[in-house]
């Protein structure tokens, strides 16, 4: 009998398995792979080689802690003549003397994590057992028959594989993009979120079931979603939204989700302070991209949380307009949360693609913070009964708000022509470009079609339908209008333009008020009023009153999302009338110059120049720049301004760069100070080959 063949080594080829499997920044010690696709793999021999009529070679994949062939996270396959897609398999290449060279196949619906690859080589009853290494399985968007699956390359490189993107801010009518470094390439990233995978309580529940259904991108997308919060878990992130961040870091500082992930596992996953919405989704999109699933970010304004699913946010004022009381029911000037593309087997078709997910805890779902994912055509078509969370995320985008008038006798009066509209400008990054991409209609059919009529019938909105059947003209009508654009440091006027669309004269009263407000609609102190108790509307005439915003009144209390809501309120007493409008203003900061010094050349040493210059009328103190750049930078790094930087002066650092890959990057920066809160600037480099 001949003795069983002897393994002297076995080479996971990283480098062309990378290539072929859009893993290369993966593979540089380890061997990463996305399903559904063959790879390579090089058995050398000790004395002999591989003999077919003589050696059988038995290959086992393991994942989880208690693998099991029913459960999917086992698997047993011997050499077979061809390689057979959609099953284990491997099969011989070539060979050559003591060397073989095997292509093996992973099925498309394969559980994703950390597998150990062993063989067994026998010949007759001789036999010998090895490992022949660890490879970490990937959701595969470039197989056809994987439930990722994304048909256009373009839309593959730009929601799996780029490292940064651009995140939407500001108001529905002052739109701000701020830069983010998601960075799920970058050292020690992978390793984090398949941390995240085994730390949820599934797995710590009953770990074989978990790891079983890691073949689900809609079981992993909703783990994801509970675990990037920390409300039920050991999850990443924890929320806060009352401007006091004493003792972590602002939301508004974080310019990109290494920094946060690595803290997050070097302090024994204790939760990071703090995140806000846009921060959990960032967060969220480089964990799944990382595990191979096609994500963005996507930002939703005028975004409603109804916590009691009646599809109605309703307001109590009382004769000035002003709120009666906080409620917990809001209507948030901007919303972030991500969107994952997945089929939908548990779910009737026609559900597949875009999945809503959103990670930051605002209500439970089955228990805990955590929601969908939901298909985005399900919230269009007002088909609520979809799993999972339809009702609430069909809220966000289509609430009423109402606002009440409460007199002094306590009735109630509804305020009319509210100029408010939730769901507005739903926008996400565009594919390969860094312009915004505007996918309300994704969402939401348009305003007064049969098919929206349809949808909110489907999804039971009564209110909704009661008010296209009541609109009419209106016969007195107000907006508020800015006249240029507003920067912050600077005074300016917003105007309230009142038409009187009627043949008589209107006798009025205007309350305008200008107060600072969170991005989550939370109100601060007021920073400019007006009141004209007599105001005379001539007949079919307009008026414009202007309020003045001064910086000195804004500047102590403007919080970080440079906003500022301004309200008219508009009081008729002969007819017993109040008309409620308002507007959210968006302060643009000054502008973060970045100059790039030296060759853009793999792995030679640039200088990155940030500057910006004071555009207040007061010193600003305490100045620090930071700066990160997936491929550009290992790390976050900072570098503090010598104090003060007088008005008109320019606040100047330099950072070396150390640029590892050759292709497209983005250099993202924030400038903080005691005056200028969160800054963020960014800038393409091209790097080119050594």
């Amino acid at each position: 009998l001949a003795e069983a063949a002897v393994l002297e080594r076995c080479d996971l080829e990283l480098e062309a398995n990378g290539r072929d499997h859009h893993t290369a920044d993966l593979c540089q010690d380890r061997l990463v792979l996305r399903r559904g696709q063959g790879f390579w793999l090089t058995l050398h021999f000790e004395g002999r080689g591989y003999e077919a009529s003589v050696d059988t070679l038995t290959f086992s994949a393991v994942t989880g802690p208690n693998p099991s062939e029913e459960a999917g996270t086992k698997a047993r396959f011997q050499l077979a003549d061809t390689l057979e897609e959609g099953t284990w398999t491997a099969f011989v290449a070539d060979q050559r003397d003591t060397t073989l060279s095997l292509q093996v196949s992973t099925p498309a619906n394969a559980p994703i994590g950390l597998y150990r690859l062993s063989l067994e080589a026998s010949s007759g009853y001789q036999g010998s057992s090895f490992v022949l290494g660890h490879f970490t399985l990937l959701f595969n968007a470039w197989c056809p028959a994987d439930a990722v699956y994304l048909d256009s390359e373009e839309e593959r490189q730009e929601y799996v594989l780029t490292q940064q993107g651009l995140i939407y801010q500001g108001s529905a009518k002052f739109i701000k993009s701020v830069p983010w470094n998601f960075g799920q390439f970058e050292d020690g990233i992978l390793d984090i979120c398949l941390m995240l995978l085994d730390i949820n309580p599934k797995f710590l529940q009953d770990a074989n079931q978990d790891c079983a259904g890691r073949s689900s991108p809609v079981y992993v997308g909703r783990v994801v979603s509970r675990m990037v919060n920390c409300n039920d878990d050991q999850g990443v992130l924890l929320g806060r939204w009352d401007n006091n961040y004493g003792d972590g870091v602002s939301p508004m500082f974080w310019i990109g989700s290494v920094d946060i992930l690595r803290r997050w596992k070097d302090h024994g996953c204790q939760n990071v302070k703090y995140g806000q919405c846009w921060v959990f989704a960032a967060v969220a999109c480089t964990v799944l991209r990382c595990l191979g699933v096609p994500t963005r970010v996507v930002t939703n304004y005028n975004s409603a949380h109804d916590q009691n699913s009646n599809l109605l946010i309703e307001y109590f004022r009382n004769e000035l307009g002003e709120l009666e009381s906080d409620r917990s029911e809001m209507i948030w000037n901007f919303h972030c949360w991500v969107e994952s593309w997945m089929t939908r087997p548990d779910l009737e078709a026609g559900y597949e693609g875009w999945q809503a997910l959103d990670p930051t805890p605002q209500e439970k779902s089955e228990g805990t913070y955590c929601c969908g994912p939901v298909p985005v055509r399900a919230i269009k078509e007002g088909d609520l009964n979809t799993k999972y969370d339809a009702p609430f995320v069909f809220a966000e985008v289509n609430a009423d708000v109402v606002n009440w008038i409460r007199q002094e006798d306590g009735s109630l009066h509804k305020s009319v022509n509210n100029s408010l509209v939730v769901g507005l400008k739903i926008s996400t990054k565009g594919v390969g470009r860094d312009d915004r991409e505007d996918i309300t209609h994704t969402y939401k059919y348009p305003e007064g079609s049969p098919e929206e009529r349809e949808a909110f019938t489907k999804a039971n909105h009564l209110n909704k339908l009661a008010e296209k059947e009541e609109a009419k003209e209106t016969e007195v009508a107000m907006r508020i209008r800015v006249s240029q654009s507003m920067n912050m440091g600077t005074d300016f006027d917003v105007f309230a333009y009142i038409t009187n669309n009627t043949p008589e004269n209107r006798e009025c009263r205007l309350l305008l008020c200008a107060r600072t407000v969170s991005y989550n609609g939370v109100l601060g102190p007021e920073c400019g009023s007006k009141s004209l108790p007599d105001l005379t509307l001539e007949p079919f005439s307009e008026k414009s009153i202007p309020l003045p915003i001064l910086y000195e009144q804004y500047r102590d209390f403007l919080t970080e999302s440079n906003l500022i809501k301004v309200q008219g309120l508009l009081i008729e007493p002969a007819a017993n009338s109040y008309l409620l409008t308002q507007r959210d203003l968006y302060l643009e900061n000054p502008e973060i110059k970045i100059r790039i010094l030296g060759e853009p050349k793999q792995n030679r040493k640039l200088v990155a120049e940030v500057s910006l210059r004071n555009p207040l009328t007061v010193p600003l103190l305490d100045c620090i720049f930071t700066v990160e750049g997936a491929g550009l930078t290992k790390e976050q790094l900072s570098v503090e301004v010598p104090d003060p930087v007088e008005p008109g002066e320019v606040a100047k650092a330099r950072v070396n760069l150390l640029p590892i890959d050759i292709g497209l990057h983005k250099l993202v920066v924030n400038f903080q100070c005691d005056r200028l809160k969160a800054v963020k600037g960014y800038r393409n480099v091209i790097i080119g080959g050594p």
